[in-house]
Protein backbone atom coordinates (compact mmCIF):
# COMPACT_ATOMS: atom_id res chain seq x y z
CA UNK A 1 0.00 0.00 0.00
CA UNK A 2 2.82 2.35 0.88
CA UNK A 3 4.49 1.56 -2.44
CA UNK A 4 1.28 2.37 -4.32
CA UNK A 5 0.86 5.69 -2.50
CA UNK A 6 4.49 6.55 -3.16
CA UNK A 7 4.14 5.70 -6.87
CA UNK A 8 1.00 7.83 -7.17
CA UNK A 9 2.79 10.70 -5.43
CA UNK A 10 5.71 10.49 -7.88
CA UNK A 11 3.39 10.40 -10.89
CA UNK A 12 1.39 13.37 -9.65
CA UNK A 13 4.60 15.30 -8.95
CA UNK A 14 5.88 14.65 -12.46
CA UNK A 15 2.52 15.69 -13.92
CA UNK A 16 2.48 18.87 -11.85
CA UNK A 17 6.02 19.76 -12.90
CA UNK A 18 5.30 19.13 -16.58
CA UNK A 19 2.04 21.06 -16.42
CA UNK A 20 3.72 24.02 -14.72
CA UNK A 21 6.57 23.98 -17.22
CA UNK A 22 4.16 24.02 -20.16
CA UNK A 23 1.97 26.89 -18.96
CA UNK A 24 1.93 29.53 -21.69
CA UNK A 25 0.07 32.62 -22.86
CA UNK A 26 -0.75 36.11 -21.65
CA UNK A 27 -0.48 36.45 -17.89
CA UNK A 28 1.76 33.43 -17.32
CA UNK A 29 3.72 34.00 -14.14
CA UNK A 30 7.37 33.20 -13.67
CA UNK A 31 7.88 29.65 -12.37
CA UNK A 32 10.19 28.80 -9.52
CA UNK A 33 13.77 29.34 -10.60
CA UNK A 34 12.97 32.01 -13.18
CA UNK A 35 14.01 35.65 -12.90
CA UNK A 36 11.71 38.59 -13.65
CA UNK A 37 13.32 41.04 -16.06
CA UNK A 38 10.50 43.45 -16.83
CA UNK A 39 7.62 44.28 -14.49
CA UNK A 40 6.72 47.70 -15.91
CA UNK A 41 8.76 49.62 -13.35
CA UNK A 42 11.46 52.17 -14.08
CA UNK A 43 13.59 50.58 -11.36
CA UNK A 44 13.74 47.15 -12.99
CA UNK A 45 14.26 48.64 -16.45
CA UNK A 46 17.35 50.51 -15.28
CA UNK A 47 18.66 47.71 -13.08
CA UNK A 48 18.45 44.85 -15.56
CA UNK A 49 18.66 46.40 -19.04
CA UNK A 50 20.98 48.64 -21.01
CA UNK A 51 21.29 49.92 -24.56
CA UNK A 52 22.91 47.50 -26.97
CA UNK A 53 26.10 49.13 -28.18
CA UNK A 54 25.91 48.00 -31.80
CA UNK A 55 27.31 49.97 -34.75
CA UNK A 56 24.14 52.09 -35.12
CA UNK A 57 23.76 53.06 -31.46
CA UNK A 58 22.48 56.63 -31.25
CA UNK A 59 20.96 56.65 -27.75
CA UNK A 60 22.59 57.43 -24.42
CA UNK A 61 21.79 56.19 -20.92
CA UNK A 62 19.56 56.35 -19.00
CA UNK A 63 17.20 54.33 -21.21
CA UNK A 64 14.65 56.58 -22.90
CA UNK A 65 11.97 53.90 -23.37
CA UNK A 66 8.82 55.31 -21.75
CA UNK A 67 7.19 53.93 -18.62
CA UNK A 68 3.43 54.41 -18.99
CA UNK A 69 0.08 53.07 -17.80
CA UNK A 70 -1.13 49.80 -19.24
CA UNK A 71 -3.83 50.76 -21.81
CA UNK A 72 -5.71 47.50 -21.20
CA UNK A 73 -5.07 46.29 -17.65
CA UNK A 74 -3.85 47.72 -14.37
CA UNK A 75 -0.18 48.43 -13.84
CA UNK A 76 2.66 49.96 -15.82
CA UNK A 77 4.33 48.95 -19.08
CA UNK A 78 7.35 49.94 -21.16
CA UNK A 79 6.96 51.64 -24.55
CA UNK A 80 9.74 50.87 -27.05
CA UNK A 81 9.25 54.15 -28.96
CA UNK A 82 12.66 55.62 -28.16
CA UNK A 83 13.29 59.04 -29.81
CA UNK A 84 16.64 57.83 -31.15
CA UNK A 85 14.92 55.14 -33.26
CA UNK A 86 12.46 57.45 -35.05
CA UNK A 87 12.23 56.49 -38.70
CA UNK A 88 12.75 52.80 -38.02
CA UNK A 89 16.51 52.94 -37.52
CA UNK A 90 16.94 49.51 -35.93
CA UNK A 91 19.98 49.19 -33.73
CA UNK A 92 19.84 52.86 -32.70
CA UNK A 93 18.11 52.33 -29.34
CA UNK A 94 17.61 48.60 -28.80
CA UNK A 95 17.79 47.43 -25.20
CA UNK A 96 19.32 44.18 -23.97
CA UNK A 97 19.46 42.40 -20.62
CA UNK A 98 22.70 42.94 -18.75
CA UNK A 99 22.66 39.23 -17.93
CA UNK A 100 23.66 36.88 -20.75
CA UNK A 101 22.38 33.37 -21.47
CA UNK A 102 23.01 30.11 -23.26
CA UNK A 103 19.98 27.80 -23.01
CA UNK A 104 16.83 29.30 -21.51
CA UNK A 105 13.08 29.59 -21.39
CA UNK A 106 11.67 33.10 -21.86
CA UNK A 107 8.23 34.66 -21.56
CA UNK A 108 7.59 38.00 -23.30
CA UNK A 109 4.32 39.94 -23.47
CA UNK A 110 3.83 42.69 -26.06
CA UNK A 111 1.09 44.97 -27.36
CA UNK A 112 1.16 46.77 -30.72
CA UNK A 113 -0.74 50.05 -30.61
CA UNK A 114 -0.96 51.07 -34.28
CA UNK A 115 -1.04 49.38 -37.72
CA UNK A 116 2.44 48.44 -38.92
CA UNK A 117 3.90 48.60 -35.40
CA UNK A 118 7.37 47.08 -35.48
CA UNK A 119 9.80 45.73 -32.89
CA UNK A 120 11.46 42.37 -32.26
CA UNK A 121 12.59 39.91 -29.59
CA UNK A 122 16.17 38.70 -30.02
CA UNK A 123 17.42 35.48 -28.46
CA UNK A 124 21.04 35.68 -27.33
CA UNK A 125 21.06 39.11 -29.00
CA UNK A 126 21.24 37.25 -32.33
CA UNK A 127 18.10 35.48 -33.50
CA UNK A 128 14.92 37.48 -33.95
CA UNK A 129 11.36 36.43 -33.19
CA UNK A 130 9.58 39.10 -35.20
CA UNK A 131 7.07 41.59 -33.74
CA UNK A 132 5.44 43.28 -36.74
CA UNK A 133 1.76 44.02 -37.29
CA UNK A 134 0.40 43.35 -40.78
CA UNK A 135 3.16 41.05 -42.05
CA UNK A 136 2.45 37.34 -42.40
CA UNK A 137 5.52 36.43 -44.48
CA UNK A 138 8.63 34.64 -43.25
CA UNK A 139 9.79 38.11 -42.18
CA UNK A 140 6.52 38.73 -40.35
CA UNK A 141 4.87 38.48 -36.96
CA UNK A 142 5.90 35.50 -34.87
CA UNK A 143 8.36 34.19 -37.46
CA UNK A 144 11.83 33.06 -36.51
CA UNK A 145 12.91 35.69 -38.96
CA UNK A 146 13.56 34.35 -42.47
CA UNK A 147 13.69 30.81 -41.04
CA UNK A 148 9.99 29.96 -40.66
CA UNK A 149 6.53 31.02 -41.74
CA UNK A 150 4.67 33.63 -39.72
CA UNK A 151 2.02 32.10 -37.43
CA UNK A 152 -0.14 35.18 -37.95
CA UNK A 153 -3.30 33.21 -37.12
CA UNK A 154 -2.28 33.20 -33.44
CA UNK A 155 -2.13 37.02 -33.18
CA UNK A 156 -4.65 38.64 -30.82
CA UNK A 157 -4.59 41.85 -32.86
CA UNK A 158 -3.89 45.55 -32.35
CA UNK A 159 -4.42 46.99 -28.90
CA UNK A 160 -4.39 43.57 -27.25
CA UNK A 161 -1.72 41.79 -25.26
CA UNK A 162 0.15 38.93 -26.88
CA UNK A 163 2.67 36.48 -25.46
CA UNK A 164 5.66 34.54 -26.73
CA UNK A 165 6.77 31.55 -24.68
CA UNK A 166 10.13 30.36 -25.89
CA UNK A 167 12.57 27.56 -25.14
CA UNK A 168 15.92 28.15 -26.79
CA UNK A 169 18.99 25.95 -27.07
CA UNK A 170 22.24 27.66 -27.99
CA UNK A 171 24.57 26.51 -30.75
CA UNK A 172 27.12 23.88 -29.78
CA UNK A 173 30.78 24.07 -30.75
CA UNK A 174 33.61 21.56 -30.61
CA UNK A 175 37.22 22.58 -31.06
CA UNK A 176 36.01 25.98 -32.21
CA UNK A 177 33.73 24.57 -34.92
CA UNK A 178 29.93 24.67 -35.07
CA UNK A 179 28.60 21.13 -34.58
CA UNK A 180 24.94 21.80 -33.64
CA UNK A 181 22.93 24.80 -34.78
CA UNK A 182 20.74 26.79 -32.38
CA UNK A 183 17.16 25.58 -31.97
CA UNK A 184 13.92 27.04 -30.64
CA UNK A 185 10.34 26.07 -29.78
CA UNK A 186 7.80 28.90 -29.57
CA UNK A 187 4.24 29.23 -28.28
CA UNK A 188 2.31 32.28 -29.49
CA UNK A 189 -0.65 33.12 -27.26
CA UNK A 190 -0.71 29.57 -25.97
CA UNK A 191 -0.54 27.94 -29.41
CA UNK A 192 2.57 25.99 -30.32
CA UNK A 193 3.73 27.59 -33.57
CA UNK A 194 7.35 26.44 -33.95
CA UNK A 195 8.77 23.11 -32.77
CA UNK A 196 12.51 22.49 -32.72
CA UNK A 197 13.02 25.15 -35.38
CA UNK A 198 16.69 25.12 -36.37
CA UNK A 199 18.27 28.55 -36.87
CA UNK A 200 20.90 28.79 -39.58
CA UNK A 201 22.31 32.29 -39.16
CA UNK A 202 21.97 35.82 -37.82
CA UNK A 203 20.05 37.96 -40.31
CA UNK A 204 20.77 41.69 -40.58
CA UNK A 205 24.49 41.43 -40.01
CA UNK A 206 26.25 43.45 -37.31
CA UNK A 207 23.32 45.88 -37.05
CA UNK A 208 21.13 43.08 -35.68
CA UNK A 209 23.31 40.58 -33.83
CA UNK A 210 26.04 40.99 -31.27
CA UNK A 211 28.49 39.24 -33.59
CA UNK A 212 26.49 39.39 -36.80
CA UNK A 213 29.50 40.38 -38.86
CA UNK A 214 31.19 37.08 -38.10
CA UNK A 215 31.49 34.41 -40.83
CA UNK A 216 30.17 36.53 -43.65
CA UNK A 217 27.26 37.86 -41.61
CA UNK A 218 25.98 34.53 -40.29
CA UNK A 219 27.24 35.46 -36.88
CA UNK A 220 26.98 32.24 -34.87
CA UNK A 221 29.64 31.93 -32.19
CA UNK A 222 29.92 30.24 -28.80
CA UNK A 223 29.49 33.50 -26.94
CA UNK A 224 26.42 33.86 -24.67
CA UNK A 225 24.08 36.81 -25.15
CA UNK A 226 21.24 38.73 -23.57
CA UNK A 227 17.57 38.97 -24.50
CA UNK A 228 17.22 42.04 -26.71
CA UNK A 229 14.13 44.12 -27.53
CA UNK A 230 14.20 46.20 -30.68
CA UNK A 231 13.31 49.89 -30.93
CA UNK A 232 11.90 50.81 -34.35
CA UNK A 233 10.26 54.16 -33.55
CA UNK A 234 6.83 52.57 -33.02
CA UNK A 235 4.45 52.31 -30.08
CA UNK A 236 5.06 48.68 -29.15
CA UNK A 237 4.60 48.01 -25.44
CA UNK A 238 6.21 45.33 -23.27
CA UNK A 239 5.47 43.84 -19.87
CA UNK A 240 5.92 40.64 -17.85
CA UNK A 241 9.24 39.39 -19.20
CA UNK A 242 10.93 36.59 -17.32
CA UNK A 243 13.73 34.15 -18.11
CA UNK A 244 14.63 30.76 -16.69
CA UNK A 245 18.13 29.43 -17.38
CA UNK A 246 18.28 25.85 -18.67
CA UNK A 247 20.93 23.29 -19.55
CA UNK A 248 19.61 21.30 -22.49
CA UNK A 249 21.94 18.36 -23.07
CA UNK A 250 19.94 17.01 -26.00
CA UNK A 251 19.05 18.90 -29.17
CA UNK A 252 15.39 19.20 -28.18
CA UNK A 253 13.52 22.34 -27.14
CA UNK A 254 9.98 20.94 -27.32
CA UNK A 255 7.79 21.57 -24.25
Amino acid sequence: MKFIRYTVFILLSVFAFTHAYAQTGVGTKAPKGAEQFLDGSRKMLDEKWTYWSGPRLAATLPIKWIVEKDPVDKGMVINSNDPAAVGGLYGAADIVTKKEFRDFRAHVEFLIMKPGGNSGVYLQNRYEIQVLDGDSTSHGLGAVINESKSPYYAYNGLGKWNAYDIVFRAARFKDGKLVEKPMVTVYFNGKKVHTNQVISQVFGGPNSGQDGGNDGGKGITDRPGGLKLQAEGHDVLYRNIWIQELDLKEANTDF
